[in-house]
């Protein structure tokens, strides 16, 4: 009799442990591009793109080119359902002194489809369309040869229930703070690229449908990440990323964590008012398992990037989240083809779990350089 116990007690201790975070704006949280979704879901420090906007806006001001537009295509939950999907397009466009600032902005669309609402007796009330958009400009400059900072605002509408007297659309505001910075060393003769990234996101209102009953924190996060690129030869490069992100939203309170539930409603209250700033500096404290918990919190990231001639790339990452707080961990593929005018990017995503909603999905990337279409078109009219 003791055996089963004893494995009760501990299938029960672990499932207590279970605790992951419950955002709001899901659509937030899901890499839009598919290079970035191809390195393991990264992009803090790596090579600046048109979708610097989602991974560090501040790399905007260090991109090659003088404007760009980006358009992704994402599906969701492939593997169950279809009709689920995130759309994204993001652009940029750099002037000043030596080009050394630039203006962004992006929009996203994420789809559920049609859902059927039943009630308790199972009778229809009506069919929907979930969905949620986020629209954003932002603004990056250099304030060193080697070091920029950039920042976005941006505008969410959450429409994620049926309509009634008691249930609307949500809307709500948020911003973004980054910074960059690149430099040079010499590893033998040749000359490599070291890069540092950071991105605090998403730091703004919260989500409600109820009039501010109940309300959701936005997927708040500070992402840091780091990326050396070398040089093989004249016409080969590898790049080697990693990112580390953290939510900054607190835990939402659990019943098995209190004594009474009268404790647990009167934390559960005081966790719908708490204000998204508020919200941002409790999460670095608030896990009911101290510091070990805070430390599951964090997720990373692992990509690589092979480019030939700078026209060819095959990449490949993993990322990990802690079982105790979703169990995502999946390892990433994809490659990419780049012409004067545009490139063309795909990424799939080998799920080594069973949670990942992207598990066994292609994501799409198609980018412009509208510098260069510019030229082009000038080119022809001479």
């Amino acid at each position: 009799m003791a055996i089963p116990l004893v494995a009760q007690e501990e299938t029960t201790s672990e499932a207590s442990k279970y605790n992951p975070l419950d955002p709001a704006m899901i659509s937030l949280t899901i890499a839009p591009d598919a290079r970035g979704g191809a390195m393991g879901d990264i992009g803090a420090a790596t090579e600046p793109d048109e979708m610097s906007q989602y991974w560090n806006p501040a790399k905007y001001a260090f991109a090659y080119s003088r404007s760009g537009l980006s358009l992704n295509y994402t599906p969701w939950l492939r593997k169950i359902t279809s009709g689920i999907n995130l759309m994204n397009a993001a652009g940029y466009y750099k002037f000043g002194f030596d080009d050394n600032q630039a203006v962004s902005a992006s929009l996203s669309y994420f789809s559920l489809g049609e859902v059927t609402v039943i009630n308790n007796e199972g009778a229809e009330l009506q069919v929907i369309n979930p969905m949620e958009m986020a629209m954003d400009v932002g603004y990056s400059r250099m304030l060193s040869p080697n070091f920029s900072m950039g920042v976005v605002f941006r505008y969410l509408h959450s429409a994620m229930t049926y309509t009634d007297s008691d249930n609307k659309p949500s809307n709500t505001f948020a911003a973004d703070i980054a910074a960059y910075y690149e430099t040079y060393p010499l590893v033998g003769y040749n000359e490599c690229k070291w890069a540092w990234g950071l991105n605090v996101s998403n730091i703004g209102g919260k989500v409600s449908y109820d009039g501010g009953s109940t309300s959701q924190f936005l997927p708040a996060k500070l992402r840091l990440g780091t990326s050396f690129t070398f040089p093989l030869d004249d016409y080969n490069l590898l790049s080697i990323s990693a990112d580390a992100d953290k939510y900054l939203i607190p835990a939402k309170p659990k019943r098995g964590n209190y004594e009474s539930d009268d404790d647990y409603q009167i934390a559960l209250k005081d966790y719908y008012a708490m204000n998204g700033i508020t919200g941002v500096f409790k999460s670095f404290s608030d896990a009911p398992r101290g510091a070990a918990e805070e430390l599951e919190e964090i997720n990373w990231g692992i990509g690589a990037e092979y480019t030939y001639d700078r026209r060819f790339f095959l990449r490949a990452g993993y990322h990990h989240e802690a079982e105790n707080k979703g169990n995502r961990k999946y390892f990433t593929a994809g490659a990419g083809f780049k012409m004067n005018i545009f490139s063309i990017d795909a990424a799939y995503v080998f799920s080594t779990s069973q949670t990942n909603p992207l598990d066994q999905t292609m994501r799409f990337t198609l980018g412009f350089d509208l510098d260069g279409l510019t030229e082009l078109f000038n080119t022809r009219r001479r």
